[in-house]
């Protein structure tokens, strides 16, 4: 079965084996899967049920990730698996995330025909996106790899759980860069997330920068959650510590999804939360899913004039120079084009 292979990152421990891909670090016992439910216990062996196994698989603009800063403009041949590592109980992909793989079912994708996809699409690079992309390990491992022979550049949208290890060897294989979401305060993370620990989440932000790749953050402001002024000034707070004033830092519009029925976010919410970042020192914060709003262009840090004018997910308007420097006032723009 193609999309049954043994996992790369596991060990035994006490009789069970434990898995080191995200930092749940599930110990599984004979014949049982992990949370994420992709990963099984198989005659002591560790494997993964899902790799290549794509759940969705399509073209589509850097900027609905959202990535603002990289490669603008531009598109990835974006895909999924099945399954996560989160159960957010306002998922917007829940009908991916919360089903279980099925190898017996599986859609089988090879990395070279997933690469050969973005290339005959005049894509790009490759992006892993809609469900939590370290579940696919090692899959990524392997068409990272090979864009990245093809000139092809490679990202993934995450939640930000996986282990150091796992972070690692993506790097390794070829990836350019990450956004990462947070969902909020430690509170956050222990009422509404099983008590995971928001403190993973933003060390590896601080990881991947460090080592080199581009990393954009979002926070998805939800309705009664996480939208009030102290919970959105200590997020800047640990944004700007841990990662400091030139990351960009989006704040994205919550609909009712999954579970969750609260009204979605106010408009005023997320324009105050954007002249908060703003005012505390980040440099380039924007608002998400509110389609032609203002504070999703990009305006230059030293002179405030606008620089990439934005249209739903496409740009109307791009005024950067080659050198990724303002035009009006030569501030270097930190981006990746």
């Amino acid at each position: 079965m193609e999309t049954l292979r043994e996992a790369s990152l596991y060990r035994p421990r006490n009789g069970l084996l434990e898995c080191l891909v995200c930092e749940r670090r599930c110990r599984i016992p004979p014949g049982k899967r992990g949370y994420c439910r992709t990963r099984a216990n198989r005659d002591g062996k560790l494997y993964t049920l899902v790799y290549g196994d794509i759940s969705a698989m399509e073209s589509r603009p850097i900027e609905i990730k959202p990535f603002f800063h990289f490669y603008p403009g531009s598109s990835a041949m974006t895909f999924s698996t099945w399954g996560c590592n989160m159960a957010c109980p306002w998922c917007q992909n829940w009908h991916l995330s919360r089903r279980a793989a099925e190898p017996a079912r599986a859609n089988y994708v090879s990395p070279g025909s997933m690469v050969e996809a973005a290339i005959r699409g005049g894509d790009r690079g490759v992006c892993a996106s809609f469900q939590e992309p370290a579940l696919l390990f090692e899959y990524l491992l392997d068409v990272f790899k090979l864009a990245r022979e093809k000139g092809l550049y490679s990202c993934a949208v995450s939640n930000g759980y996986m282990t150091e290890k796992a972070l690692e060897k993506l790097g390794e294989a070829g990836m350019d860069a990450i956004k990462i979401d947070i969902k909020g305060d430690a509170e956050v993370y222990k009422k509404h997330l099983g008590g995971l620990d928001a403190g993973v989440v933003w060390r590896n932000a601080e990881k991947a920068r460090d080592m080199g790749l581009h990393v954009e953050m979002v926070n998805l402001i939800v309705t009664g959650v996480n939208d009030s002024p102290e919970q959105i000034r200590g997020l800047v707070v640990e944004h700007l510590e841990r990662l400091g004033p030139w990351v960009p830092l989006h704040f994205t519009r919550y609909f009712p999804a999954y579970r969750f029925t609260a009204s979605p976010t106010q408009v005023s919410v997320l324009e105050k939360a954007y002249t908060t970042a703003r005012e505390m020192g980040v440099q380039y914060p924007y608002v998400g899913n509110l389609p032609g709003h203002r504070y999703e262009n990009t305006y230059c840090h030293g002179c405030g004039k606008l620089l990439i004018e934005r249209e739903g997910y496409r740009l109307k308007r791009y005024k950067v120079t080659h050198e990724k420097k303002c035009p009006f006032c030569g501030a270097e723009i930190p981006l990746v084009a």
